[in-house]
C-alpha cells in the first residue's frame, strides 16, 4: 500500500538535510496562490485540473470572494529529486500591502523565499517591499517570472524580445538585492539564469522552465511559443505542462538553491536572536540541534473551533513533544503542550513529536501571541518581529447591543492575536474600542470577519487617522516636576532626536527596549553616530523611537527610582502632551533630581505625577508639533488621464514626486497625507474611468502644515474629550 502523506512527512522531519522551509512572496495579483496550488497538485494533494483555479490556499470565505489572499496558509509536502525525497514546508503569503504584516511574520519561520514577478508588469513597488522584508530576516530569495503566456498572447513578443524582457526584470531584482541586503549577502545572493536560481513560466497553465531544466530535457523557448501559436492551444499547452511541470522545475530549483535549516540557522540566528551565541541555547540554535533545549517561535495564530488556539511557527532547536511542559518567555508562565501537528494544506494532522528545523502547529499555549518565544528553559527572547509600516488608520468599534459587549472584547483580543499588525485598544470603562490597521481594506476585512466568523454585530465609526507628536527644538528651560508631597523634584529637558539616530531605531540597527548595564550594542552604535561617549552610556530606555537619557550625577537613590521614571516616560510617549497621540523622535534628558532620603516618601504615587509633569512641562517649551502619516503612492493609468491624476493628487494635499510615461501608460509617484486619502480608490476609479491602479510604495510621518495644526489639534481633543486650550 502506498505510504500516506503524513507518514512520509514524519519520516523526513528527522533529517535536516532533506528539509526546506520556503514561502512565496510577490506584488498583489502576480499569481502566488495559483502558483502554490500548482505545487500542491504536483505533490498529489489536489487534482491537476483544479490547480490554478481552486485557490486551495485561500481557505477563508472572504479570501475566495475577494480573490485575494489575506492570511498566510502553511502546507507541508514531499518532493523527489534524483531518487531522494525532500520535505518542503511552504507558506503562501498575501501581496496586498495592507496585509504586509503576515509576510513579515512568515519570513521569520522560513529560510528561503520564491519571489514571483509578473512578466508583463515587471518589478512593482510591493515586490521591492517583500524583498526588503526577506533580506531583513536573512532569507534567501530566488526568482520566478510568472504569466509568461501574456508576453506571447497579448504582446506577441519574439524569443529575443522575451529574453530581453526577462533580463531587464532579473537585473532590476539583482540591483534591489544588492542595495537592500547586508554586506556580504548582496553579492552572494544575486539571482542568476545560468546558475538556475531564476525560472519562468505560467502558473495558470501549470508549466515552468529554468535553464538547467531546458538543457537537461532539451526544451527551448521556441517550443513554448509554438505551443501557444498552434491550432489547438489547449492541448499543446497541456502537453507543455506535462513536459515541463511547474512543480518539478520549481521544487528542483528550491532544493538546489535554498538552504536546509541547519545551514540557514548558522547565519540567521545571530541576526534574529540577541542572546549569547556561546551559551548552551545559543549553540543549540546555531546548530539546529534536535537534542538541545526547545526553542519555538510563534509566527501565526489560527483559531480552530475544535482545538482552540493553534500556534503555528518554527521550531529552531530541540524536540517538542505532546504533553511536555514549556515556558512562554514573553508571558512568563509555564504551559503544557496538548497537541503537536503538521500542516497538510489547511488540515492539521496530529503527530507525537517534532524535531528542530520544522514548521509545526502547537495547541495548548494559552493566550499566546505572535512573536512569542516558547522554550523548555528560560531564555533570551527572539527579536520582536518588526513590520515595515505602522498602523495609521483607526476606527472606533462598538457592539450593536450591549449584551454582546463581553463577547466583542473577547473577539477583539482574539483578532489581535491572530493579526498583531492590528493595534487594539480596549477601554473597559467607556466601552469604546479602537482598532488601528494598515489601511481601509485591512480594517474592512477585520470588521467583516468579526461579523461573519465571530457572529458579533458591530457599529463602526468613520476611519480616523493616527497622528504623532514631536518637538522641533531644544526646550528653552529646564522643567521641574514636583511630587504631590513636595519632597521630590525632578528636572527634565526635551529635544528632537537626530534624524540619523531616528532612522537607525526605525530600521532596527539600534535595538529598542530598556537598556541593561552590560548591553554594549546601544552605546557603541550611538557613539558611531557621533554621540559623546559619556552621554551614550547613560541611555536608559528606547521606546517607540524615543530615547531617555539619565544625565544625573552622584545621586544616591537614582537606581531605586529609575524603573518608575521609565514607566512614566513610556506613558507620556504613548500619550503625548498635545492631544494624547503617540510621540516620536523625542530625546528626554533627566538633568537633576532632589529626592527625599526616606524610600516611603518616594513611592510610585509621588514619583509618577512628578515625572509626568516634568516631561510635559519640558515638552511645552520645545515647540511641540503634530506629525501626520504620509504615504508615497504609485498611480498607473492610461496616458490620457495624466491631468486627472495630478488634479486628484493636488486636491488631496498631495505632492507629485515623479511622472513617467511608458508606452501608453503613465506612472505617477506622489506623496499624500493619509487624512485625505479615505475613498481614494473610488475617486481614482471615477477620475480614470476605472482604468487606474494605485500601490503603496512607502510610508513616513511628516509635519502637518502650520495653518492646519490648530484645526487638527482641536479636532482630536474634541474627539477624545480633552479640554480645548492647552492644559
Amino acid at each position: 500500500m502506498a505510504e500516506k502523506m503524513v507518514d512520509k512527512v514524519l519520516r523526513l522531519m528527522k533529517d535536516k538535510k532533506f528539509i526546506r522551509n520556503i514561502c512565496t512572496s510577490a506584488h498583489i495579483d502576480h499569481g502566488k496562490t495559483t502558483f502554490s496550488d500548482n505545487l500542491l497538485a504536483g505533490a498529489g494533494m489536489m487534482s491537476e485540473e483544479l490547480a490554478g483555479k481552486a485557490c486551495l490556499m485561500d481557505f477563508h470565505e472572504d479570501e475566495q470572494q475577494r480573490g485575494i489572499t489575506i492570511d498566510s496558509a502553511s502546507v507541508s509536502m514531499v518532493h523527489e529529486v534524483d531518487g531522494k525525497e525532500y520535505l518542503i514546508n511552504l507558506i503562501d503569503t498575501p501581496g496586498h500591502v495592507d496585509f504586509g504584516g503576515d509576510v513579515t511574520r512568515a519570513m521569520r519561520a522560513i529560510d528561503g523565499t520564491i519571489v514571483l514577478c509578473c512578466a508583463s508588469e515587471g518589478v512593482m513597488p510591493q515586490t521591492e517591499t517583500v524583498l526588503r522584508q526577506a533580506l531583513k530576516e536573512r532569507v534567501k530569495p530566488i526568482l520566478f517570472i510568472n504569466k509568461v503566456d501574456r508576453l506571447i498572447k497579448e504582446l506577441q513578443l519574439t524569443p529575443e524580445a522575451m529574453q530581453a524582457r526577462f533580463l531587464k526584470i532579473i537585473d532590476h531584482v539583482n540591483v534591489l538585492i544588492s542595495q537592500i541586503a547586508e554586506k556580504g549577502y548582496g553579492e552572494k545572493w544575486q539571482v542568476d539564469v545560468n546558475g538556475g536560481s531564476v525560472a519562468f513560466g505560467s502558473a495558470f497553465h501549470n508549466w515552468a522552465m529554468s535553464v538547467p531544466y531546458m538543457k537537461k530535457h532539451g526544451v527551448s523557448f521556441k517550443d513554448i511559443i509554438d505551443a501557444y501559436q498552434s491550432d489547438d492551444v489547449d492541448a499543446s499547452v497541456k502537453a507543455l505542462a506535462k513536459k515541463a511541470p511547474l512543480h518539478k522545475v520549481i521544487l528542483d530549483m528550491v532544493i538546489e538553491h535554498h538552504p536546509d535549516p541547519k545551514v540557514a540557522q548558522a547565519y540567521r540566528i545571530p541576526k534574529i536572536w540577541r542572546g549569547d551565541i556561546d551559551s548552551e541555547v545559543g549553540k543549540s540554535l546555531v546548530a539546529c540541534n534536535s537534542d538541545g533545549p526547545v526553542a519555538f517561535v510563534v509566527t501565526k495564530i489560527v483559531y480552530d473551533k475544535h482545538a482552540g488556539e493553534v500556534a503555528a511557527g518554527r521550531l529552531f532547536s530541540g524536540t517538542i513533544k505532546q504533553g511536555m511542559d514549556v515556558y512562554m518567555n514573553g508571558a512568563k508562565k509555564q504551559v503544557r503542550v496538548q497537541q503537536v501537528s503538521v500542516y497538510n494544506g489547511a488540515k492539521r494532522e496530529l503527530i507525537d513529536s517534532a524535531s528542530a528545523g520544522n514548521i509545526v502547529g502547537v495547541v495548548g499555549l494559552r493566550n499566546v501571541f505572535s512573536g512569542e518565544t516558547i522554550s523548555s528553559v528560560e531564555m533570551t527572547e527572539f527579536e520582536a518581529i518588526k513590520h515595515l509600516f505602522d498602523p495609521v488608520v483607526t476606527k472606533a468599534i462598538e457592539a450593536k447591543s450591549p449584551v454582546d459587549l463581553p463577547k466583542l472584547v473577547e473577539t477583539l483580543r482574539q483578532v489581535n492575536k491572530e493579526d498583531p499588525t492590528l493595534t487594539v485598544e480596549i477601554n473597559e470603562e467607556t466601552g469604546e474600542h479602537l482598532i488601528s490597521g494598515m489601511g481601509e481594506l485591512h480594517l474592512e476585512v477585520i470588521e467583516n470577519r468579526i461579523r461573519t466568523e465571530k457572529g458579533v454585530q458591530i457599529v463602526t465609526s468613520a476611519p480616523i487617522v493616527v497622528f504623532r507628536e514631536t518637538v522641533t527644538k531644544k526646550s528653552t528651560e529646564c522643567a521641574e516636576g514636583k511630587s504631590p508631597n513636595k519632597h521630590n523634584k525632578l528636572y527634565f529637558e526635551v529635544e528632537a532626536l537626530e534624524p540619523e539616530v531616528a532612522l537607525a531605531i526605525k530600521n532596527g540597527d539600534i535595538p529598542s527596549g530598556r537598556c541593561k548595564k552590560e548591553d554594549r550594542s546601544v552605546w557603541e552604535k550611538l557613539q558611531e553616530m557621533g554621540w559623546d561617549t559619556k552621554v551614550a552610556r547613560k541611555v536608559r530606555d528606547i521606546y517607540n523611537g524615543n530615547i531617555f537619557v539619565d544625565e544625573t550625577r552622584g545621586e544616591v537613590h537614582i537606581n531605586e527610582i529609575m524603573e518608575m521614571v521609565l514607566d512614566m516616560f513610556e506613558d507620556v510617549m504613548r500619550k503625548g502632551p498635545i492631544c494624547n497621540e503617540p510621540c516620536v523622535n523625542v530625546k528626554v534628558r533627566l538633568v537633576d533630581t532632589k529626592l527625599h532620603e526616606d524610600a516611603i516618601h518616594r513611592g510610585p504615587a509621588q514619583l509618577y505625577p512628578a515625572v509626568r509633569e516634568g516631561i510635559r512641562g519640558a515638552f511645552a517649551t520645545a515647540n511641540p508639533t503634530l506629525f501626520e502619516p504620509l504615504q508615497t503612492m504609485m498611480f498607473e493609468a492610461p496616458v490620457e488621464f495624466m491631468g486627472e491624476i495630478s488634479k486628484l493628487v493636488q486636491n488631496k494635499r498631495g505632492q507629485l514626486l515623479d511622472m513617467q510615461q511608458e508606452g501608453m501608460t503613465v506612472e505617477v509617484k506622489a506623496k499624500m497625507p493619509v487624512a485625505e486619502m479615505f475613498g481614494l480608490s473610488s475617486d481614482l476609479r471615477s477620475a480614470t474611468e476605472g482604468r487606474g491602479n494605485s500601490f503603496l510604495v512607502d510610508q513616513t510621518f511628516d509635519r502637518v502644515p502650520g495653518e492646519l495644526q490648530d484645526k487638527y489639534v482641536n479636532q482630536i481633543r474634541e474627539r477624545k474629550g480633552i479640554k480645548k486650550a492647552a492644559e
